[in-house]
């Protein structure tokens, strides 16, 4: 799941952020209503998380402005202000459900997933598989053959990216950007490690490997060739 949160309280945002990273989910922060719109707009995401009350630009405005460009991407509103008729201002203003704080993140990962279900269609995909290797996104469960292999988050969000992307060749770049988020290579050996004990997970014990290293090139995920 690919969520935006625009969030200016910076403890609230990362309480926020750690929550959707610890449960495997890949979310960005804007810290004003001005560069949340910005990404908004520009980006495509499961899900928004918009504070009522931001800098630059208000959380309705951002709501409102979305909705009269035609976007339709699930809105939930956080907010301070209890009152009904607030709430009644953020649903109509194109906002799908309206959340007051404090609360709790089961809460809100609780709704934001609601929210998802009901915007993806009823046959969406649910099971990726490659050869003998197959991924359960209901169960979050991984097996191949026989045998299932436990994941941690950022190797299921990996190791989901490879699949998505069978049989191509998937660059550093690629990786960098759309799981770790970083838009700039840090010059670390974090993808080759993870990539390795991926690897030793997938691989280890069985006849054919799935995942190849492409020399000067990337990495990809196939079960042709051994």
């Amino acid at each position: 799941m690919h969520v935006l949160l625009i969030e200016d309280d910076q403890e609230a945002a990362q309480f926020i952020m750690k929550g959707f990273a610890e449960a495997g989910h890949q979310a960005e922060h804007s810290i004003d209503g001005s560069s949340g719109l910005f990404h908004a707009v520009e980006h495509k995401y499961d899900v928004i998380i918009v504070d009522r009350m931001l800098p630059k630009l208000d959380g309705l405005t951002i709501v409102q402005t979305l909705r009269a460009s035609g976007n339709t991407t699930p809105i939930l509103i956080l907010s301070a202000l209890h009152q009904v008729d607030e709430r009644v201002k953020g649903l109509k203003a194109g906002g799908d459900d309206y959340l007051v704080k404090p609360f709790a993140f089961a809460e809100l990962m609780a709704r934001v997933e609601v929210l998802v279900r009901r915007q993806r269609p009823a046959n969406e995909q649910t099971v990726l598989q490659v050869g003998d290797l197959i991924m359960n996104f209901r169960t979050r469960k991984v097996t191949r053959g026989n045998k299932e292999i436990p994941l941690q988050n950022r190797e299921f969000m990996l190791l989901e990216y490879l699949m998505r992307h069978a049989g191509q060749v998937v660059t550093r770049t690629m990786l960098l950007e759309n799981i770790w988020d970083f838009h700039f290579d840090p010059q670390t050996n974090v993808i080759d490690v993870q990539v390795s004990r991926l690897r030793q997970k997938i691989d280890k014990g069985f006849e054919k490997s799935l995942i190849k290293t492409i020399r000067g090139a990337g990495y990809q995920l196939s079960e042709k060739g051994n």
